[in-house]
């Protein structure tokens, strides 16, 4: 990442991200431009929560022994989650535009049980799954977002408090699909 986007920019962070070891050995980093190229690239980075009263009634109604509820309002904050995450990922795909000014989204499926099978451009990663391991790697999008604006703190385990929050790397790549290492 770099500190503006020039192509000769001092650089202001990295990432490294691990390679596949079967098939076409893939890192994230495969996604984007390189530097060499003389392009710069866009990388999108998410934060998102439902806040801290969802996990507190919840909290409330474990304590209660009402367990079931507690599953189900869990449940349900962290669908909600996903469900914002998956937002602003279209809104995202939205405002990327391809030489020319058409939209990244104009290639998004018209059924809407395509987007269930991930069937639009590009793919949102979360941290600590296979293509983007690195906890640590928190920190990072924490100082560039700054989350803390909407409520979401990380612990020292590199964990997104509230519980119902996730973060993302964004990439806008047609072959960027979700892989493990």
């Amino acid at each position: 990442m770099l500190t503006e986007p020039e192509p000769g920019a001092p650089e202001r962070l990295r990432f490294t991200f691990p390679r596949q070891r079967r098939d076409r050995r893939l890192c994230l980093a495969d996604f984007y431009r390189p530097r060499e190229s003389g392009e710069v690239d866009v990388v999108p980075f998410t934060v998102v929560t439902m806040g801290q009263p969802i996990a507190d009634y919840a909290n409330e109604l474990f304590a209660a022994d009402a367990y079931r509820d507690y599953l189900e309002v869990h449940g349900l904050g962290v669908q909600l989650t996903e469900a914002l995450a998956e937002y602003w990922h279209r809104r995202i795909r939205q405002e990327l535009t391809f030489p020319g000014g058409v939209a990244v989204a104009s290639e998004d499926p018209d059924d809407v049980e395509d987007f269930f099978k991930l069937g639009y451009r590009g793919a949102r990663f979360s941290l600590g799954y296979g293509a983007c391991p690195d906890l640590e790697d928190r920190a990072k999008i924490v100082a560039l977002l700054e989350p803390g604006r909407i409520g979401v703190k990380l612990s020292e385990e590199f964990q997104l408090h509230p519980e119902q929050s996730t973060d993302a790397i964004v990439c806008h790549h047609p072959e960027a699909k979700y892989f493990n290492t």
